[in-house]
């Protein structure tokens, strides 16, 4: 090559310098990265973002990375949009208002998710000894940390005789609360789990679960090649916009060809190295490499696989704003033809089609 090189660059994006010579023509950029957005931070904890403002592709899921120390609160808030979360290290308590006004109160580990729909109030604070890091997913490309409606701004931008009448307190109560927003802002630890769902009213079994335990749920899909468990409306009934795969792929194992035919795919990368190729008419067929932090976007129905480009175990997050997951696999499809057909198609023997694999595997196995 000859011109200006950032050997760095290249390094991490190794299909991009030399592509695969089935890739053809081009289209809209399907990679972005939470590890090239700039970081938020205050005392208590930091976050960054991508939205479709930096990730044009992205119309349907916004993210957001969030880390919370021992103590450190995401202020009480609400969203015009549902937020879904997967937890990816240490642990959260979590605290929500139903619609028909019954709190809840919970702690969340890695691997959990929670779930609420727009408009429910909630608050975030991280448990010790290493507070809280998670994966946000707004069911809106546009949803930013920056349009969140916020306690403490609430309080501020109304008029003090007002509180005083909503609250039936008195007036100077209110002399001394914050005149912006906290945001993320240092706290105490929190305490024994059960003393605070008591100090709150939680009423047990009063209201419809918001978090649910993705990663000690049963996989959809297990093999030698990796496992993929599913959290959607079917088995976690609160997220209604929101469905979700966590995708385990070992060294040599690949996320078999197929495609979503009802939402588009909002990739988040947490483990490893992998290779993607997105294919879409036209012909247009490109690959992309990620790595952990990054994000991908594949559109609905269009043909893709994610195979594990390194020495280690990937992981990587599927989020569809749907309430249900679905998923068509190449290789089940065509073993369910008549051999012939698809003999005619490929000009691949009829004994071999007849041996493809019958079933939607998700992760091909380890051969």
């Amino acid at each position: 090559m000859t011109g200006p090189r950032n050997l760095v660059i290249e390094g991490q994006f190794p299909s991009s310098l030399q592509a695969p010579p089935t890739d053809v023509s081009t289209q809209p950029f399907f990679w972005s990265s939470f590890n090239i957005s700039p970081r938020r931070v205050q005392r208590g904890g930091w976050a960054r973002e991508v939205t479709q403002s930096d990730f044009a592709i992205s119309d349907e899921i916004a993210g957001v990375n969030m880390y919370l120390e021992a103590g450190g609160i995401r202020e009480l808030h609400w969203h015009q949009t549902a937020e879904w979360a997967l937890m990816t290290r240490g642990g959260c308590r979590v605290t929500t208002l139903s619609r028909a006004g019954l709190p809840s109160i919970e702690d969340v580990f890695e691997g959990d998710l929670w779930f609420f729909p727009a408009g429910l109030p909630h608050s975030l604070q991280g448990l010790g000894p290493d507070g809280a890091e998670f994966v946000l997913a707004f069911d809106d490309g546009g949803q930013s940390e920056s349009n969140t409606l916020l306690l403490t701004d609430w309080f501020a931008h109304t008029p003090p005789d007002v509180l005083a009448k909503n609250f039936g307190v008195a007036q100077d109560v209110f002399s001394d609360i914050p005149l912006h927003d906290l945001w993320i802002f240092p706290g105490e630890v929190p305490g024994d789990l059960e003393a605070d769902q008591l100090a709150a009213g939680v009423q047990w079994g009063g209201t419809e679960p918001v978090i649910f335990r993705l990663g000690q749920s049963v996989p959809a899909h297990e093999n030698s090649g990796g496992r993929i468990q599913i959290a959607d409306s079917s088995n976690f009934p609160a997220s209604t916009t929101v469905a979700a795969a966590l995708v385990t792929v070992e060294p040599g194992g690949m996320r078999e060809l197929h495609w979503h035919p009802n939402a588009d795919e909002w990739q988040y990368y947490l483990n490893g190295a992998a290779r993607m190729t997105v294919f879409n008419t036209g012909p247009h067929a490109n690959t992309m490499d990620f790595r952990a932090g990054d994000v991908g976007l594949v559109r609905r129905n269009l043909g893709h696989y994610v195979e594990n480009a390194g020495d280690d175990t990937l992981v990587f997050l599927e989020t569809f704003r749907s309430a249900h997951y679905e998923e068509v696999s190449l290789a089940n499809w065509l073993a369910h033809l008549p051999p012939a057909l698809v003999a005619q198609h490929l000009n691949i023997p009829e004994e071999v089609i007849a041996g493809f694999p019958r079933q939607t595997q998700g992760i091909v196995p380890l051969r």
